[in-house]
């Protein structure tokens, strides 16, 4: 009999994405589930044959429900950052639910290079990582690069200027595409392999902001230059324009690991777990032009 699969976060944007690459790759809905805190969100794939049910990571109890019968488990870490400590005690209270389920194989998406990284959130990952590998239970860790999307969360506004404040100086990254990374993931849930892995994604070309800059302007015929400051300089004009308190340093960081040379590597392993090539960052841009244009 085929294994069970399971995904946690299943109405967030990467599962979301997962679910539907695990159905047009042919796997059975009845072999899926899909949880959440709100399986109402889940409608359509309840209508489709997946399985839905609820999981609250801050109430063990209900992972426990969720979780059993699962043979591979994909973990998709949450948002939970405005509370220090909350996303770690989540996910180690998700692995202990796995390993009580009997999971025959755990999958969870980290970040890359949580040993170095400056990230405020970087040991989150790496113990939840080391949690898994403490289990004994085989596993796939996913290092998920920095996602394409995330570019909106700065450029509409500095499309609006003509200005893009960045501390990351020189520092260059491959972004990758949301659905690449859900690519991999349903991949490696998939598949029959019970040898443990540790993958990193990302995307196919190293870029830093300047050059970023230089193929937004071209999708979207707005100027835009990029503005170095420092990292304090950067805070200082979050925290002015209303960003919360406690996403202000988790920001800045972002451009500091990038600066640092933390996220700066381009792997194949996207390739190796689907077969296919990550795609283009001039491509995305283009084909979110509109959006990010205004």
């Amino acid at each position: 009999m085929s294994d069970t699969l399971l995904v946690t976060g299943a109405t967030g944007k990467l599962g979301k994405l997962v679910l539907d690459q695990l159905l047009a790759s042919g796997v059975a809905p009845a072999r899926i589930i899909a949880t959440s805190r709100d399986i109402a969100k889940l409608a359509d794939y309840t209508a489709k044959g997946v399985q839905t049910r609820i999981a609250d990571f801050d109430d063990p109890a209900s992972l426990d429900a969720a979780f059993a019968g699962a043979d591979r488990l994909l973990i998709i870490s949450t948002d939970a950052l405005d509370q220090p400590g909350k996303r770690l005690k989540q996910h180690l209270a998700a692995v202990a639910a796995a390993k009580k389920a009997g999971a025959k194989h755990i999958l969870y998406t980290s970040m890359p290079s949580p040993e170095t990284s400056v990230i405020p959130f970087a040991p989150d990952h790496l113990g939840t990582e080391n949690a898994i590998k403490a289990t004994g239970i085989p596993y796939t860790i996913l290092r998920n690069g920095w996602y394409m999307e995330n570019l909106f969360m700065a450029l509409p506004h500095a499309l609006e200027t003509g200005h893009w404040y960045s501390s990351s100086g020189e520092g260059r990254l491959a972004h990758i595409a949301r659905a690449d990374a859900a690519k991999a993931a349903a991949a490696a849930l998939a598949a029959s392999v019970s040898e443990s892995h540790t993958y990193t994604l990302t995307g196919g070309e190293l870029r830093n902001t300047d050059e970023i800059a230089a193929l937004v302007a071209a999708a979207t015929g707005k100027p835009l230059e990029v503005v170095h400051i420092s990292d304090e300089a950067l805070a200082g004009g979050l925290k002015s324009a209303g960003l919360p308190d406690f996403l202000v340093p988790i920001v800045v960081s972002f451009d500091a690991n990038t600066r640092k040379g933390h996220i700066g590597m381009v792997t194949d392993d996207l390739s190796t777990l689907t077969g296919q090539s990550p795609a283009k960052l001039a491509a995305f841009l283009d084909a979110s032009k509109a959006a990010l244009a205004g």
